[in-house]
């Protein structure tokens, strides 16, 4: 079972919280904290051995913690995800194999795209595909059959592989906390689009890609993870572009596993990640 914490911080909080866990002959088979000294905020993910706890369990730990406390008991180990997707493979693939064979850590409900190029892929892993194309429509009401698709499998979170539209602070708003993005770029730079391009004119000698929680601001959620790779004089545009989509797809799928397993706290802008 996990217990996830996150409040203000004051003196004696472990030593408080391990009092009820132990009084509650609980078993800590982990336990990782972090406090942050300029926020004040605190953070602890908890494992024990047992499976369940009794109903006073919450209430003990909100006796001894900041009256604004977050206590989540137990989370649904099994995430449920919709994926959305434009034309690119290579994240979607990874994900679909994971999820057929059962390591993905989440139940792929269904996959989104504003191109059909990859309802052919989803089919054959029997994952339901919606093709909800933005040509010849407002960009309002494109978000809106998208935002009722998600609606419909009300999902944990909604993954966005490779989905190359710019979302509305509307939509983000709707769904805050819960979208995930692979940003083709080791943010904060080259950020929008072309970010290959970017870097080969800029002749960089790293290229990487960041996993984030998706905000009103343009590729500037708080990030989850990110991987670099190096490059040199000798690698084109078309060098960086293949090189990076091995390196998006390894990082989401780092993200992915640690938000699935509740090792991620957001707080404003930054997360906390307990690897």
């Amino acid at each position: 079972m996990i217990i996830v914490i996150q409040c203000p911080d004051k003196v004696g909080l472990v030593a408080a919280i391990s009092g009820v866990i132990a009084n509650e002959r609980l078993n800590i088979i982990s336990m990782r904290e972090h406090v942050d000294a300029i926020e004040n905020r605190f953070f602890v993910r908890i494992e024990v051995a047992q499976s369940s706890v009794s109903d006073e369990f919450e209430q003990k730990l909100r006796n001894v913690l900041p009256h604004n406390a977050t206590i989540t008991i137990n989370p649904e180990p099994q995430k449920r995800i919709v994926v959305m997707v434009t034309k690119e493979y290579h994240c979607l693939a990874d994900i679909l194999i994971r999820n057929y064979f059962g390591t993905l850590g989440a139940n792929l409900l269904c996959v989104i795209g504003n191109h059909n190029n990859l309802q052919n892929i989803c089919e054959r892993f029997g994952v339901p595909f919606f093709w909800l194309s933005h040509e010849e429509k407002s960009k309002e009401r494109f978000e809106d059959e998208i935002g009722e698709v998600i609606t419909q499998y009300d999902p944990d979170y909604v993954v966005l592989a490779k989905f190359m539209r710019i979302l509305s602070p509307g939509f983000t708003a709707r769904f805050a906390g819960k979208l995930i993005n692979i940003h083709h770029s080791f943010l904060p730079a080259f950020i929008g689009a072309n970010p290959y391009r970017q870097a080969f004119e800029r002749g960089v000698k790293l290229i990487g890609a960041t996993a984030h929680f998706v905000t009103d601001d343009l590729d500037e959620g708080p990030i989850i993870a990110q991987q670099i790779i190096p490059v040199d004089h000798s690698f084109t545009t078309a060098d960086m572009v293949k090189a990076g989509k091995e390196i998006e797809t390894s990082v989401l799928a780092k993200a992915l596993q640690l938000v699935f397993d509740d090792r991620v706290f957001v707080y404003k802008n930054k997360t906390v990640v307990f690897e």
